[in-house]
């Protein structure tokens, strides 16, 4: 394990780095953009690879001890560092690369400061690790997750690691589920900041431990730090125990998805 050794102004890189590939990735919006082939039906595109350098090159700049792990670039910088920076540059690729603005930039400190930036509507999501705010045209609020939305959005993208067992699209019919919620899928992990901002009730998704994950570590820092309960689909902790994703607004909407989640397997 890879500790933070946490400094006080980490949450100002983690918001400068994010913002960075936030600003790439809205200014090649539109483009005809080279894709790069990742197998399995995944790939990046140039807008991921652009973002990626300019999000290191903040870090790198602000941190230049610090090691990344980068989406795109993998394992980057001194061996043993004591500080790891996880690095998604552009969440919801597919999305982008189809004219869709749901996407996000993703930058978190290993068991520290982290922050997930929108490049289209201008939001900053981010935490110190204790507190989580969103940073709009100049203005900073607390998040406060809320359930009162009912909208919960359940990843539908592969793989699916605990299927049969569980398979989140059974979740959308179960009739406990459309009595108290309103699925969306958005397709990227922006939407776990839309939890924390009670933009939305839950997010679900299948997976393994995602704590380390670049795609999901950011997101999961800030529903923390907001109060919202997350764990994995089984209800352990995230980690090596935990599996997959349900992160709440409050623990009532943490327990009803629970027992739907488990009523199905």
């Amino acid at each position: 394990m890879i500790n933070s050794y946490a400094r006080p102004d980490d949450v100002e890189v983690a918001l400068a780095a994010a913002r960075a590939g936030a600003d790439v990735v809205h200014n090649m919006y539109g483009l005809r953009l080279t894709r790069i082939d990742k197998g399995a039906g995944d790939f990046a595109t140039a807008a991921d690879v652009e973002a990626e350098k300019a999000i290191l090159g903040v870090i790198r700049a602000a941190r230049p001890d610090d090691a990344v792990l980068g989406e795109e670039g993998g394992q980057q910088g001194a061996t043993g560092a004591v500080r790891q920076w996880l690095v998604d540059p552009l969440c919801g690729t597919l999305n982008y690369a189809v004219g869709s603005m749901l996407a996000a930039v993703n930058v978190a400190l290993r068991n520290g400061a982290a922050a997930v930036a929108d490049p289209f509507s201008g939001e900053a999501f981010f935490t110190d690790g204790k507190i989580a705010w969103v940073r709009h045209d100049g203005v900073q609020t607390r998040l406060a997750p809320t359930p009162a939305t009912q909208l919960v959005d359940v990843n539908l993208d592969p793989p699916f690691p605990n299927a049969p067992g569980f398979r989140a699209v059974d979740l959308l019919a179960h009739p406990e589920f459309v009595k108290r919620f309103r699925p969306r899928v958005v397709s990227t992990t922006l939407a776990l900041s839309w939890v924390a901002a009670g933009k939305r009730a839950a997010y679900v998704t299948d997976g393994g431990d995602l704590s380390e994950s670049v795609h999901f570590a950011a997101g999961i820092a800030v529903c923390r730090a907001a109060g919202c309960v997350v764990t994995g689909i089984d209800g352990a902790p995230i980690g090596q125990a935990g599996r997959g994703l349900v992160a709440a607004a409050d623990a009532e909407t943490h327990g009803l998805l629970m027992s739907m989640i488990h009523s199905r397997r």
